[in-house]
């Protein structure tokens, strides 16, 4: 089981969430569509070449964003991370996955 992390704008959280559950992601037992979110900033310069979403090229921009985190069995990851992907409104969404163990993991 992995667990997917990205951080959006609030402004597309529930977009994003939405085409991860609908990969797949966020199913825990008779549950689906779960996830954990948290809010911050989001800090980052566009350079010369990008095309932001918000802010101007060479300055920093400071976001409201949210962290949405959810579940996913590894063979669905790909899909749901090309869902996130697509959902999401950054040329270059950040984002990271690790591994996540289980009381069935663990024997």
């Amino acid at each position: 089981m992995l667990v997917i992390v990205c951080f959006v704008p609030l402004s597309h959280a529930d977009a994003v969430r939405a085409a991860l559950a609908g990969a797949g992601a966020g199913a825990m037992g008779a549950y689906t569509a779960c996830s954990f979110s948290s809010s911050g900033e989001g800090r980052f310069r566009p350079e010369a070449g990008s095309t932001p979403f918000v802010g101007a090229e060479g300055q920093i921009s400071v976001v409201d964003e949210v962290r949405v985190e959810c579940v996913c069995p590894r063979e669905l990851a790909r899909a749901a991370l090309e869902a996130m992907i697509a959902a999401h409104p950054y040329e270059e969404p950040a984002y990271h996955c690790y591994e996540a163990l289980t009381l069935a993991d663990l024997g």
